[in-house]
């Protein structure tokens, strides 16, 4: 999901120790697995609680709509900037150290926020922020991938996206019990990420061996091969980044109050958390395209329907839904990408990966808020519904041009 040159993201994996000819223990495996999940937890808490926090206390002040999109897309940019940078303070410092000073720093600007309390601070917090927690998401993903082997792939990216979304829910929650106003906040969730830093002492780190000479294709030569795939990471980091960023402001310019509004996010990630499992499933008995064109219909025609029900409780079942096969479309393309490619190739497909989303967060960030404020609230759910409609669209037609080149 984070820019990494093909190199870098290798010379990255075997200074964890994660070569394909060394022996790890099983047990160091599984504790650098926990750790590893654990970081993601922090991650996806700082994520998940500052993009609806800031928000809700942007658009309380009458802060415009596109004007929190474009403070909201400096996290991304901020994660554009500094990925290329962890590979070699992972090197040099160690990685376990680097995830260690990572977690502090986030802590740190999570209280920023509030010592700095002015919009223009917040520009340079939320960059310098999208670059803390993006160590932590390039190191954690990486003793993700070493600890996982081909036969149990589905099992560990399910996994993987459910404590992931577990801890992007648990961040608009927190808000919707103690509200957006004075230190609380931003206190707590302080803590909460500082809690995270303990597992990181478990990690082990083996010696790397010296990384073959390779010659690396990057984006530009991987993308004929799964152009669809790319175009299903593009259209998920829309989605991601804009929902996370204006679906609280959509509840409250829709009439919800805060606590509400914040819940929106919440169940957008239970359906995340808790229903990855049979998307794995699905994708693991039918041809990922399929799978993939599913969850992108059954999420726009979601997403069409939120306006009419956004004020009664048909939206939980639903936003728990869209949640799943929104999110979902991510789940499937990680699978396809690995059961797909290996070596090389597999991490020309995972730095391609990382540029799009980046990308496509910052548009989905920017883009969001310039539909609310040109089309009402309700521009931003139909906005994402055609995203998600393109997609299938695009998956279709390379169907059936597959078929027809077959024939």
């Amino acid at each position: 999901m984070l820019f990494l040159d093909p190199k870098k993201l290798q010379a990255l994996t075997l200074c964890l120790g994660y070569h394909r000819r060394m022996s790890v223990p099983r047990s160091a495996n599984t504790r650098n697995l926990v750790a590893a999940c654990a970081a993601i937890t922090v991650f996806g808490f700082a994520f998940g609680m500052t993009y609806p926090l800031l928000s809700l206390i942007l658009e309380s002040r009458g802060i415009a709509s596109d004007m929190i999109g474009i403070n909201s897309a400096m996290m991304p940019l901020g994660i554009l900037l500094f990925a290329s940078v962890i590979p070699v303070a992972a090197k040099r410092f160690g990685a376990r150290n680097v995830a260690i000073t990572a977690a502090f720093a986030t802590a740190l600007l999570i209280l920023g926020y509030k010592v700095f309390d002015t919009l223009a601070a917040w520009f340079l917090i939320r960059l310098l922020q999208g670059m803390t927690i993006s160590t932590l998401f390039v190191l954690s993903e990486a003793w993700i991938v070493g600890s996982a082997g081909d036969h149990n792939r589905g099992m560990i990216v399910a996994i993987y996206s459910s404590v992931l979304s577990g801890s992007f829910g648990a961040g608009p929650l927190l808000i919707s019990f103690i509200g957006i106003d004075g230190w609380t906040p931003f206190v707590l969730g302080a803590v909460v990420v500082a809690i995270g830093i303990i597992p990181f002492f478990f990690i082990r780190e083996d010696a790397a061996a010296d990384p073959e000479e390779i010659r690396p294709s990057g984006i530009f030569s991987f993308a004929p091969k799964a152009p669809m795939l790319l175009l299903a990471v593009a259209s998920f980091s829309v989605f991601d980044a804009a929902s996370l960023s204006l679906f609280p402001v959509y509840g409250m310019q829709s009439g919800l109050d805060v606590a509400t509004s914040a819940n929106i996010l919440t169940a957008l990630i239970l359906g995340n958390m808790l229903l990855q499992f049979p998307i794995g499933w699905l994708s693991d008995r039918f041809p990922h395209r399929w799978v993939l064109i599913g969850c992108a219909l059954t999420t726009s025609a979601t997403l069409l329907a939120l306006p009419s029900v956004i004020d009664s409780i048909l939206k939980w079942p639903l936003l728990v839904l869209m949640g799943t096969t929104g999110y979902g479309v991510y789940t499937v393309s990680l699978v396809s990408l690995g059961n797909r490619f290996s070596g090389i190739e597999l991490v020309n497909g995972s730095a391609s990966f990382a540029i799009v989303w980046g990308f496509g967060a910052l548009i989905g960030s920017v883009s969001g808020g310039w539909v609310m404020l040109g089309f009402g609230s309700h521009g931003l759910p139909v906005g994402l519904a055609l995203v998600y409609l393109a997609l299938a669209f695009g998956l279709t037609r390379r169907q059936i041009l597959l078929r027809q080149a077959q024939v």
